[in-house]
């Protein structure tokens, strides 16, 4: 599957950044767990995940299917190596979806958490803030 536009990688850190922009809806949902899957089907390279949601203007999702999709990211890790995600969640009315998420997947190879600063996300994946920046 095509790179989205608003994913990047730092190779160098074995990290991926998603920089979702406008409306997080099902549609967009999709098509990053497609791509994910796809690459996580190439390699397990990529052990550290970076969401960036400052540019979020609405989320569009319904517990459902953010539970859903937090059970089906869980499934599809099982006996794989970990990965770490750091959310950067700006917005409150955000964070509910994430920490949904975050909480589904607590106890598998998913280890998700949710960070109001960046840098706080960069100490704890272990990177340097810059890493953290979208080109």
């Amino acid at each position: 599957m095509k790179q989205p536009s608003d994913v990047y990688f730092r190779s160098d850190q074995s990290l991926l950044l998603w920089k979702p922009r406008g409306v997080l809806n099902e549609k967009v949902v999709n098509q990053i767990i497609a791509f994910v899957r796809g690459e996580e089907a190439r390699s397990d390279a990529n052990k550290l995940r970076f969401i960036d949601t400052s540019e979020l203007t609405a989320v569009e999702l319904n517990f459902r299917y953010v539970f859903y999709v937090a059970l089906h990211r869980r499934m599809s890790r099982k006996g794989r190596p970990s990965i770490k995600t750091a959310c950067y969640i700006e917005d409150p009315a955000f964070e509910h979806y994430f920490k949904l998420h975050a909480l589904l997947t607590n106890h598998s190879s998913l280890q998700v958490r949710l960070f109001k600063e960046p840098e706080a996300a960069a100490k704890w994946l272990g990177v340097p803030l810059a890493e953290l920046q979208a080109p």
